[in-house]
């Protein structure tokens, strides 16, 4: 069934929408339940789920969204970025690449090459490769530079995007873009996910009151950070938030950092300069000092990970014996995990219907996936999406976020 969400308009930010997108969204998936088959093979549902093709316009969707994505890697992570924006893939979002300075300069050449030789890529113009790589120190300020002059490059390259996704090479989607579209499709535009809290405990004195100088601010060279012998205060112009590094943040909010009309931004880019770990507090401490801003926040990064316990610097990586939980999550987004670890290869088969060095397929893709040739190879109206009855875990997920006892009680909090 196709879905032609490009001449309606976005909803209104009415917190209403709250039943109203649990409602709506039921419905929907009431009627993908009664006319589609969930184990149908792709070219059995396609039928199907055109003969539905006519109920939902007259449901009147909302426009489709478009996300602006941020995936970076290191050293020998050129092939999981290929295979990162080959499983996350859509013609209506935006892809900026990068391999940070450590990656050798045949690496970037090596992704260059393959961009540029993918003919969707060509056809629809949306995905770039940084060419002058930025050095980034592990646990320094440049980590947040490196993610601005991302941020900056895609405000600046492409101009019609809702929301700013980033992704590591360890990183991997657990739905099709074609769901995450359409679930989003129903959230108000200016809404934040983005993990955070005030209560930062331990993280005051190994964090805010230790002073660190990062040598790849100054040097081309890759180097620990330096610590300075005296301690900081902690500030009291404004307060401190901290939280997960991923997020999903709006373009408004994104404008606001970079473009910087308030001094806010710049004020705590300078205080976060010397702080250790400044992507797990920048963007929140920014968004919950401004009115503007701090009543957009959902409370979740939409990744899942686990952790040891106690909790140590990273999660665990995900291999199979974790599948079952990522699938039951909702999240879109799951982290980390080691190159070629074989439960990617479960979540291309049953989550994404991926095939090896193929797209994910979704509604632009119009090719015969017989014979082992790539559907996406032939491609239509990237307007048109085929949600899944997978969609609806991620429909629950944001339900919740948005319910009454989670959204309000967890902002800036």
């Amino acid at each position: 069934m196709k879905r032609n969400y490009s001449s309606h308009h976005n909803p209104p930010r009415k917190w209403i929408i709250i039943p109203t997108l649990t409602i709506f969204l039921l419905s929907i998936f009431l009627l993908l339940l009664h006319h589609t088959n969930p184990t149908s093979s792709f070219s059995s549902s396609s039928s199907m789920e055109h003969s539905n093709f006519t109920t939902h316009l007259e449901l009147g969707l909302p426009k489709l969204p478009r996300f602006a994505y941020l995936m970076t890697g290191t050293k020998g992570e050129g092939l999981q970025l290929k295979r990162l924006v080959q499983a996350s893939y859509h013609p209506r979002n935006y892809y900026l690449l990068h391999l940070d300075l450590e990656a050798s300069d045949a690496e970037r050449l090596e992704l260059a090459k393959y961009v540029k030789s993918e003919s969707v890529f060509g056809a629809f113009g949306n995905v770039m490769v940084v060419g002058k790589a930025d050095l980034v120190t592990y646990k320094g300020p440049t980590m947040i530079a490196s993610t601005l002059h991302g941020v900056a490059l895609l405000l600046k390259k492409a101009k019609d995007w809702d929301w700013f996704v980033n992704l590591s090479a360890s990183d991997y989607p657990l739905v099709s873009q074609d769901d995450l579209l359409h679930i989003f499709a129903f959230m108000p535009r200016d809404m934040n996910f983005i993990e955070h809290t005030s209560n930062i405990g331990w993280k005051e004195y190994q964090r805010a009151r230790p002073i660190i100088i990062d040598p790849g601010l100054y040097h081309s060279k890759k180097s620990g950070v330096y610590w300075a012998k005296e301690k900081r205060s902690v500030p009291s112009s404004f307060k401190l938030f901290a939280g997960s590094p991923w997020v999903v943040l709006t373009k408004s909010f994104l404008e606001f950092c970079v473009w910087g009309w308030d001094n806010l931004p710049r004020t705590l880019l300078m205080y976060y300069t010397n702080f250790l770990s400044s992507p797990e507090g920048y963007f929140h401490t920014v968004m919950c000092n401004h009115k503007d801003y701090q009543n957009t926040t959902i409370n979740h990064d939409l990744r899942y990970m686990r952790w040891d316990n106690p909790p140590k610097q990273h999660p665990v990586f995900l291999n199979l014996e974790h599948f079952d939980d990522m699938v039951e999550s909702g999240a879109p987004f799951a982290r980390k995990f080691t190159k070629d670890d074989p439960v990617l290869n479960k979540i291309d088969k049953e989550l994404l219907r991926r095939s090896d060095g193929h797209f994910t397929p979704g509604g632009w893709c119009v090719g015969n996936p017989l014979l082992g040739k790539d559907p996406c190879a032939v491609y239509g109206n990237p307007n048109v999406v085929k949600p899944t009855l997978r969609s609806k875990r991620l429909e629950t997920l944001v339900v919740k976020l948005l319910d009454s006892e989670n959204f309000r009680p967890k902002q800036c909090k």
